[in-house]
């Protein structure tokens, strides 16, 4: 049998620096492989948020017309959507239960009316808050 202080001496009672870099390693390259993925999934999801938010507010402003007879105004916009901003005397909303909201990218919807694709056009320029674009940044509408 050994004498105690010998047996002592032999177990280890923490983490090498040689152990501890290997998991800092482990974990960093772990990160650089999940990160990308994750990040381009937020992408695709404010994407898909900008989409159905345009489609929300596209059917709020078809019941605005069926109520009051015609398209708010460029001057009105959207927020004739919440609060009767013209005066409009047929005007049976609010048409949303909250404000109008913001783009994913925190920038307003854009109104038109008439538009260039229909009757009125609402869109979002998507992340970049540029016409045009590719993937996230390329333009999200009604159209």
């Amino acid at each position: 049998m050994l004498p105690r202080f010998v047996l002592a001496r032999s177990i280890s009672k923490g983490f090498t620096l040689l152990e501890l870099l290997v998991v800092l390693v482990i974990i960093g390259l772990l990160a650089g492989y999940v990160a990308p993925r994750y990040f381009a999934q937020v992408g695709k999801a404010e994407v898909k948020t900008a989409h159905a938010q345009i489609d929300a507010l596209d059917k709020a402003l078809d019941q605005y017309r069926l109520d009051v007879g015609h398209y708010p105004s460029n001057e009105q916009g959207l927020a004739a959507l919440f609060e009767n901003t013209g005066n409009e005397s047929k005007w049976q909303g609010p048409y949303l239960k909250k404000a109008v909201p913001l783009d994913p990218w925190g920038r307003s919807y854009i109104y038109r009316q008439p538009g260039e694709h229909g009757e009125f056009d609402l869109f979002s320029y998507g992340k970049d808050g540029q016409p045009g674009g590719e993937d996230e940044n390329a333009d999200i509408g009604n159209w």
